[in-house]
């Protein structure tokens, strides 16, 4: 397509949102489309795509342009993707066959190649060894659009059924009962079927975390780090919406957040509170679920700008923020099961988190715990693992 003035200042504008604002991708584009609501699909797609695809691959188009400024790295973007770069004053002196070369290179450092910061691309190596360069790759891949049928409404199959008849084609996947795959990446939030709590957007990784706790209609269930309630949403399906589930989160907004979310999916087995109001009710769990806070390392493919955010202090910091989470909540499983998990692809997150919590914690065993590796299974990279309270 040809490239208009106005789309190409507003990625400019998307990215400068993004690196000095500090702004998250997703809404970074969605104030910009919100500003602009005369674009037709295509301008929203193209505007979309060369945003993600520039943060995705800032540092091998900066080694392209020979310069961060931001309209020499949508020139060299222009170029990755075989536009023709416009003659315009913003893009003075730049030479495609050069920037071609340049992003071509085979001596390029992994780093560079693979764009990424040469702190994490070292921690990487250190806890991954021979995996990361396959995990790398497999993380600056674009995630599919993956749905949750939210089975208190609708079957799987019906879903898929009523998502075909409004010309929206997906694919189920292999081991995950309630999950479908767009076959075409496209935006299906405004679709009244999700207006209406058929279905939830959630990874196919993700959707594995639910099931892994084991829950049985009836339970009483914690959903320690609820945030905006994905995983409580699924576990509330999981149960027939039978038994009792406190969602817990430190930010209210999530937790209404959550509450609006769990009234369009017809959930009324969920409770939300602070940790603060959860603490002083001395609660005895049947199931604890902890998806701590953590890198999101995993996650990489849907969120490329959380690579220039995250630092080596932050995962320190995020590290140690993981322990005080497993030490608090922890105490409240009465019987059971309690599942750890993030969507981090380090062990210094996972299984050492792991093994110094049943250090330190012997009335504890792990039953199972499970790596989910983007480069094996296409998916977001998490973890999990299920300890069970000795009696």
């Amino acid at each position: 397509m040809k490239l208009h003035r106005n789309l190409a200042f507003a990625i400019v504008s998307a990215l400068q949102s993004i690196f000095e604002e500090k702004q998250v991708a997703s809404r970074a584009l969605d104030g910009l489309f919100a500003q602009n609501l005369k674009w037709g699909k295509r301008d929203r797609v193209f505007v979309a795509e060369t945003t993600y695809e520039i943060v995705r691959w800032r540092r091998l188009l900066q080694w392209g342009a020979q310069s961060d400024d931001f309209w020499a790295l949508l020139a060299a973007q222009l170029v990755r993707s075989g536009h023709e770069l416009p003659d315009w004053d913003e893009f003075p002196g730049f030479d495609a066959a050069v920037i071609r070369q340049r992003l071509e290179s085979p001596d390029l450092p992994r780093a560079v190649r693979q764009s990424i910061p040469d702190w994490l691309d070292e921690l990487g190596e250190s806890q991954l060894g021979a995996r990361w360069d396959a995990e790398l790759r497999a993380l600056n891949e674009e995630a599919p659009v993956v749905v949750r049928a939210n089975t208190l409404k609708i079957s799987r199959d019906e879903l898929n059924a009523r998502l075909e008849f409004k010309d929206i084609l997906t694919d189920a996947i292999e081991g995950l009962p309630d999950a479908l795959q767009l076959r075409e990446r496209r935006s299906i939030s405004h679709n009244s079927l999700y207006q209406e709590g058929y279905f939830e957007f959630q990874d196919a990784a993700s959707q594995l975390v639910a099931p892994f706790l084991q829950v049985e209609s009836g339970m009483k269930v914690l959903d320690a780090c609820a945030g905006a309630g994905g995983k409580s949403l699924h576990l509330a399906a999981l149960m027939g919406n039978r038994g009792h589930i406190i969602s817990c989160d430190p930010e209210g907004e999530k937790l209404i957040e959550l509450r609006r979310r769990a009234s369009r999916n017809g959930v009324s087995c969920l409770e939300t509170l602070s940790p603060e109001k959860l603490k002083s009710r001395a609660q005895n769990f049947e199931r604890i679920l902890i998806d701590a806070p953590c890198s999101g390392s995993g996650t990489l493919r849907r969120q490329p700008d959380l690579k220039w955010r995250l630092s080596p202090d932050f995962l320190a910091q995020i590290e140690g923020r993981q322990r005080e989470i497993l030490s608090f909540y922890a105490p409240m499983l009465q019987s059971g099961a309690l599942v750890y998990a993030t969507c981090s692809i380090f062990p210094s997150e996972n299984e050492w988190q792991i093994k110094w919590f049943l250090s330190q914690n012997p009335n504890f065993e792990l039953e199972e715990q499970k790596v989910i590796s983007p480069a094996a299974t296409g998916f977001d990279g998490f973890f999990m693992a299920r300890m069970r309270r000795v009696k």
